[in-house]
């Protein structure tokens, strides 16, 4: 059982989040989510204890609720961003997995905002870092740091190509080296399932970019092959929650 008077949400309150999960609870109406992702996911980003606290009820409002549904992804995302985010998530793991599933069936339906709710499944599933950065592959880019000479190699996947290369800010990416994406059947979680789940729900280009990311690079400077999806992680993600 919470005790919210030891809870502060992303305004360093206490108190106002259990009476606005209450109002939604008994009458969804705009004002009262839009107050509710403001005491929890505040500019859509900045998380808090209260926002974690509030994760079971919001599980409990997502079957029925889009904006519970929403609300929980965005917050989930957040994770990394809390010192103490894992931690707080850890209380709550088969309201996690509930999510995820919910996110997962509405995938199915390929609807038109799927690069936001796929996001929300990687974090549901442990990956906040590809959470946070894969997009639609129309034009991404990666930096990550080469594990051989430690050179900065910047990752292109998308309509300007698939390459790594060195950035220049005066003559833009030079030195290019095709990326060699990995055959679907090489894959591996969660590259494997990402790619499965794109896939499944006609994809394409989701599915081709999971092949190139978790395929390898060469590095421009010293001529080294490195896988990229590694070298991204052990840059951005400190040990974490993984849910396969």
């Amino acid at each position: 059982m919470t005790d919210w008077t030891q809870v502060v949400d992303t305004h360093g309150a206490v108190g106002r989040v259990p009476v606005l999960l209450e109002q939604v609870e008994r009458e969804e109406t705009p004002e009262s989510w839009e107050k509710l992702w403001d005491r929890l996911c505040l500019h859509g980003e900045t998380v808090s204890a209260a926002s974690f606290a509030a994760l079971p009820r919001l599980a409990a409002l997502a079957p029925a609720s889009p904006q519970a549904l929403e609300l929980a992804g965005a917050i989930v995302r957040g994770t990394l961003r809390h010192p103490h985010g894992e931690t707080l998530l850890a209380r709550c793991p088969h309201e996690i997995a509930r999510l995820r599933e919910l996110v997962d069936q509405q995938l199915r339906t390929r609807p038109a905002d799927y690069n936001r709710l796929f996001g929300d499944l990687l974090a549901f599933a442990g990956q906040y870092h590809w959470s946070a950065c894969l997009e639609d592959f129309t034009d991404d880019f990666y930096t990550v740091s080469c594990p051989h000479c430690e050179a900065e190699v910047t990752i292109s996947v998308g309509d300007y190509g698939c390459y790594s290369a060195i950035r220049d800010w005066e003559r833009g990416d030079i030195e290019r080296r095709g990326l060699r994406p990995v055959p679907a059947e090489e894959l591996r979680d969660p590259g494997r399932w990402m790619h499965v789940t794109a896939v499944r729900d006609g994809r394409q280009r989701l599915a081709e970019g999971i092949r190139h990311v978790f395929g390898r690079a060469e590095c421009p400077v010293c001529g080294s092959v490195f896988g990229i999806a590694e070298a991204y992680t052990d840059a951005n993600l400190p040990p974490a929650l993984e849910i396969f």
